[in-house]
């Protein structure tokens, strides 16, 4: 079932859009308060430079890898997320450069994947994004990273993903939380394929795998999948349970569980051998050298205060 309602956002056929006709109304209905409040916020000064990476749909679209690839290429770094299904509330500290400090039930996988594989970042789990970037600041961060922040009205600079939909809607008919026009008002707009570019190889390959992933669109990862592999598929962010990786062990009798590295923050626990699709992002130069001009911006100011104070 989710499966299908999410073929419908991205890929509609027929059928899809005979469901979704009666709730092309509230489509608009949502694009309007949406629009209102994008345009009429007041933006916050965060007194730091932030770089958001966002885009306009729910869903997956790559934010945690580039978000990755590009902290790896800064120092004094944190990366602040709202941490979704996270069992916890309010500001959490996940990681101070690499030690990790709490739980992935506190965190949520995605904070957790950043915590782990960023060793010179701190990271924090915020719903309030102002909130988690005072910590890091506190923390001693020079630049924050801010996951999904297009629209918060935070002073930023906004990175945001072009991702192709064939489904124009708003909520709840369509993927969209904006209409498309916003794409004007990026700093930058990146696509995969032209300004970055995925490299996947699966880690510790078995000869029998079952994929397991609970990720938001997973026909993402038909590209790099071997031929013939049986998947399992949950809603995005699900934690996993003992119960349901034995039955689903014992059914198919594999070598190992084929996961990314989002989901296998949550299976580390259980003990089962895992494969890994390890996804490396190659970004143009010229993205990380925008942003790098951006944060230099910050850098000024703090030698002209240092100036004035001496």
């Amino acid at each position: 079932m989710i499966a299908f309602f999410e073929e419908g956002f991205y890929r509609p056929k027929l059928l899809h859009k005979i469901l979704f006709i009666p709730l092309v109304p509230l489509s608009y209905l949502y694009c309007l308060i949406s629009t209102a409040k994008k345009v009429l916020c007041k933006k916050s000064d965060p007194g730091v430079a932030v770089i958001g990476v966002g885009n306009l749909i729910v869903g997956g679209s790559g934010k945690t890898p580039l978000i990755k690839a590009l902290a790896e290429e800064f120092e004094d770094v944190a990366v602040v997320t709202r941490g979704y299904k996270r069992k916890s509330k309010g500001v959490v500290q996940v990681s101070d450069k690499g030690e990790i400090l709490c739980s992935v039930e506190r965190s949520g996988d995605e904070a957790m994947e950043l915590a782990k594989t960023l060793a010179h970042a701190s990271v924090f789990v915020a719903e309030d994004r102002m909130q988690g970037i005072e910590m890091a600041k506190k923390e001693g961060a020079r630049i924050v990273f801010l996951d999904d922040a297009f629209h918060h009205c935070i002073e930023k600079f906004d990175i945001l993903i072009d991702v192709e939909t064939q489904n124009p809607f708003c909520l709840p008919a369509g993927p969209m939380r904006l209409p498309r026009f916003f794409m004007k008002s990026a700093d930058l707009v990146v696509r995969e394929g032209r300004d970055f570019h995925r490299r996947v190889r699966i880690l510790h390959p078995t000869k029998k795998m079952v994929l397991l992933t609970a990720i938001a669109n997973p026909s993402r990862l038909d590209p790099y999948l071997p031929k013939g592999i049986k998947r399992y598929h949950f809603e995005d962010h699900h934690h996993f349970t003992k119960e349901e990786l034995e039955r689903i062990w014992k059914k198919e009798n594999p070598q190992s569980f084929l996961v990314t590295r989002k989901d296998l923050v949550k299976l580390e626990k259980f003990g089962y051998p895992c494969s890994i699709l390890d996804l490396q992002i190659e970004l143009n130069p010229k993205i990380v050298e925008q942003v790098r001009e951006y944060t230099r911006k910050f850098d000024a100011k703090e030698d002209s205060d240092r100036s004035d104070t001496a």
